[in-house]
């Protein structure tokens, strides 16, 4: 009682409670895609052996059966993963050969890997690593190898207009992109020199290399088979 009036303390106490924020609860979609990102950093990170379904629902703050319920399990989750990788990858390369001049377009090819590695490091590290996991979208060496048919189209080209056999145009093609690949892996780690001038040395390499091809190339040492 104040001053002779009464007053109802359970209410005034109760208007004092804060409200508690309500949790945006996500949908389906949305935790599918934030368990990926989730799995796709710790892949990356740790690898998938070393990465657990406990890891996984703890960073993402749900319990284990949220995940198998999305993907299966962990193996579902990776393969998941490593097809959308490797699908970005291919795209990148093939969308990247716009350019007339064989030339442009080999620099366009090893700029396209080294953006991905630039851009999607986490994608890049697990794609090559071996996978435990058989993809739909086949392994990384098999990834390369649809890159090089890119190539394999302009190689041919170039081939014919030089009066070298176009029936050659494959193998050239799988040196060059596995070239491009492997010095990715390196520049991966070490990031120099720049990304431009990688791009440069890859191509001052692979271009001089076809200028100076010869038609019927000979071995000079004493093995011939």
């Amino acid at each position: 009682m104040i001053d002779g009036v009464a007053t109802d303390s359970s209410s005034t106490e109760s208007n004092e409670k804060p409200r508690r924020a309500r949790r945006t609860r996500m949908t389906g979609a949305q935790r599918r895609e934030q368990l990926l990102e989730i799995g796709r950093a710790l892949f990356a990170a740790k690898g998938f052996d070393a990465t657990s379904v406990e890891e996984i629902a703890a960073k993402a703050g749900v319990s284990k059966p949220v995940v198998y319920e999305h993907f299966g399990g962990k193996e579902g989750l990776y393969a998941v993963v490593v097809d959308r990788e490797m699908r970005r990858l291919l795209d990148m390369v093939t969308s990247s050969l716009t350019a007339g001049h064989p030339r442009e377009l080999l620099e366009q090819a090893a700029f396209a890997l080294l953006d991905f590695i630039e851009e999607y490091t986490d994608g890049f590290r697990i794609l090559v690593r071996d996978s435990p996991i058989p993809q739909s979208t086949g392994s990384f060496a098999s990834l390369i190898s649809d890159i090089a048919t890119q190539v394999e189209d302009i190689l041919g080209r170039e081939f014919k207009s030089r009066g070298f056999d176009p029936k050659l145009a494959p193998l050239y093609a799988q040196a060059l992109v596995g070239m491009v690949a492997l010095t990715g892996q390196w520049w991966l780690d070490v990031r120099r020199p720049k990304k431009a001038e990688v791009a440069a040395h890859l191509v001052n390499l692979a271009w001089h290399g076809l200028d100076g091809l010869e038609a019927k190339p000979h071995l000079i040492g004493r093995r011939k088979s």
